[in-house]
């Protein structure tokens, strides 16, 4: 029983995550708007894009594509850590 809840919570999660990507905002997120209005995002220094730079998948030209697929892997990965945590605290607290 406990399995197939956590299919379902895994299937429930992979759908929210794919349904809300498309809705991530192509504005910029408060801190670079603030860096944009002082002036000073030329003088950043970028020492890491990240796996899915500006909620994107590299190499995946289809923007609807790498979005929907930046948010499925974003939510597997979520879920995953978050499982993982809980395996540990429930291990623990045993």
């Amino acid at each position: 029983m406990q399995k197939k809840k956590l299919v379902i919570l895994l299937i429930v999660s992979i759908f929210a995550g794919l349904a809300s990507s498309f809705f991530a905002s192509p504005y910029p997120d408060g801190l670079e708007k603030v860096a944009e209005n002082h002036g000073f995002t030329d003088n950043a220094i970028n020492f890491w894009n990240g796996f899915m730079p500006d909620y994107t998948f590299l190499g995946i030209e289809n923007k609807w594509l790498a979005t929907g697929l930046a948010g499925l892997i974003g939510t597997i990965a979520t879920f995953l850590v978050l499982y993982g945590a809980l395996f540990i605290f429930v291990k623990v607290r045993k």
